[in-house]
């Protein structure tokens, strides 16, 4: 018998499509005093299909996941009940201090947001500007939840 729940669950190519097509991820870290830390970040996927996102090298959220590297982020849409899907993933953070990175991610994320092709990596291009105080953020997953209210009976 399938459980309601694995009934409404997207599925892989339906999670790639929303990740794809969604602008914003929340990532939630963990402060020195066990609060969570929740914040919404512009985000694109990776060369190697991972969610990314930057920051300033001094953010809360940094100092959060260098001390903890533990994170969920959600990504969601729809406004109406029947409307809403979404997933959830509990993770791991990679903070990555390398210009030439984050040179790579604003690129990723500024296509993604004026709406323009996904660039082609250029090795040769010098990191300057934001590239020198932002760092990016990695997530590697590790458990992913997901849901689709149009799937209900």
């Amino acid at each position: 018998m399938v459980s309601q729940r694995s009934s409404i669950e997207l599925t892989e190519v339906e999670q790639l499509a929303l990740l794809r097509s969604a602008r914003t991820v929340h990532i939630a870290s963990i402060n020195a005093d066990g609060r969570p830390h929740l914040v919404p970040m512009w985000f694109e996927l990776d060369d190697e299909g991972l969610i990314v996102f930057t920051t300033y090298g001094k953010a809360q959220k940094v100092r959060n996941l260098e001390r903890d590297p533990r994170v969920t982020a959600m990504i969601e849409g729809g406004e109406a009940y029947n409307e809403i899907h979404g997933m959830s993933i509990d993770g791991e953070a990679e903070v990555v201090r390398d210009p030439r990175v984050t040179m790579r991610t604003l690129a990723l994320i500024g296509a993604k947001m004026a709406g323009r092709p996904r660039p082609a990596p250029d090795p040769d291009v010098e990191p300057a500007g934001q590239a020198l105080k932002r760092v990016t953020v990695r997530l590697h997953p590790k458990r992913v939840r997901s849901w689709d209210h149009s799937k209900l009976a």
